[in-house]
């Protein structure tokens, strides 16, 4: 597939947007600091033509209730990622070819289930999800395939299935179609944020310093390039691998890989700022469409500072025509406005 060079943004308030080629980021300091925090990466769809997705936001640190956004840089465009040449260590981010799109070798030994270290074992190459969750949860494994045809292997359906302990109230709240909603309304954030589930980690390496706070108590024990975005949602920052950790009995400060090495875990934080977090919006996504705001809401909690109120409507649009496509797959019908 063609693929175009990626293209640079201008954000209002000084900051800069990074080029289109590698992947975003979660990350958030105090909204006080800036009360119009994006959230995350967004991919850009262009009949057809996929632009691999940027880095986005402003500086903030996630709370229990709140989010905050990264610190934007602009580095250099990295090189087209639709060919994976590297065969460095994706756990280094001083050696990580930003072309590699391949999820990290799990060298680790996985902790059983009720292990506190980790709250859930290793699924990424699991035999298959389990009966009971998949059962309830309204996307069958079919369903998945079909919305992501092209994903990395990393991210299982399994995984993501096993993730659905962390919050029970996701995708099982309201009406059926509600549950449907909200199940869409998810991989289509999450689609657009990975280029439809290919990317694991940040693919621009350059920025892989960045996301160390030093002004936090807990400093990056994991090193100072550590916190790179990974995962569906691109989480990044020391304090947004803390905040998600604690939230989820799992210490993703000292061991920030999991999220790339562990299926289940990495699902995990992108249903943890789904449910917990509101970013630049009002609401988490997940009250967005549990109590009728529309999916337009869950892009505002997401990257409302950057894709609403009129600014980048392709990238805003692009999310509103995978949810379109993904509540089509599933039966359901949308609900409230479905632009921000």
């Amino acid at each position: 597939m063609f693929r175009r060079r990626p293209r640079k943004l201008a954000v209002a308030g000084g900051a800069v947007v990074v080029a289109a080629a590698l992947i975003g980021t979660v990350s958030y300091q105090a909204q006080a600091a800036n009360p119009h925090a994006g959230r995350s990466a967004a991919a850009s769809f262009t009949a057809g033509h996929h632009t691999p997705p940027r880095h986005r936001g402003h500086h903030h640190t996630a709370t229990a209730t709140s989010t905050a956004s990264p610190t934007e840089t602009d580095p250099a465009d990295p090189a087209d990622p639709a060919d994976p040449t590297s065969s460095a260590d994706p756990s280094d981010p001083a050696t990580t070819d930003p072309s590699d799109t391949t999820a990290p070798e799990d060298t680790s030994t996985t902790p059983p289930a009720d292990d506190p270290a980790t709250g859930a074992p290793s699924t990424g190459t699991g035999s298959g999800p389990d009966t009971d969750a998949a059962a309830a949860f309204p996307v069958s494994e079919a369903q998945f395939d079909q919305m992501f045809p092209n994903r990395n292997s990393f991210y299982t359906y399994s995984g993501l299935v096993a993730a659905l302990s962390a919050y029970p109230g996701f995708a099982t709240s309201g009406t059926a179609n509600v549950q449907k909603l909200e199940a869409a309304a998810f991989l289509a954030n999450v689609s657009h944020e990975t280029g439809g589930l290919v990317y694991t980690v940040e693919q621009n390496t350059a920025n892989y310093p960045s996301y160390c706070d030093t002004s936090q108590s807990y400093g990056c024990p994991a090193g100072t390039a550590a916190y790179y975005g990974r995962g569906p949602i691109q989480l990044s920052w020391n304090f947004n691998y803390k905040a998600a950790g604690d939230a989820l009995g799992i210490d993703l400060l000292n061991n920030p890989n999991l999220v790339a090495t562990d299926a289940a875990v990495s699902w995990k934080t992108g249903l943890w700022y789904w449910n917990t977090q509101s970013g630049p919006g009002t609401m988490t996504p997940h009250s967005a469409i549990v109590n009728g705001a529309g999916f337009g809401e869950t892009i505002r909690s997401i990257n409302g500072a950057l894709e609403c109120n009129g600014n980048n409507t392709a990238e805003m649009q692009d999310r509103v025509s995978l949810f379109q496509k993904f509540t089509g797959i599933l039966g359901a019908t949308p609900v409230g406005s479905s632009t921000c």
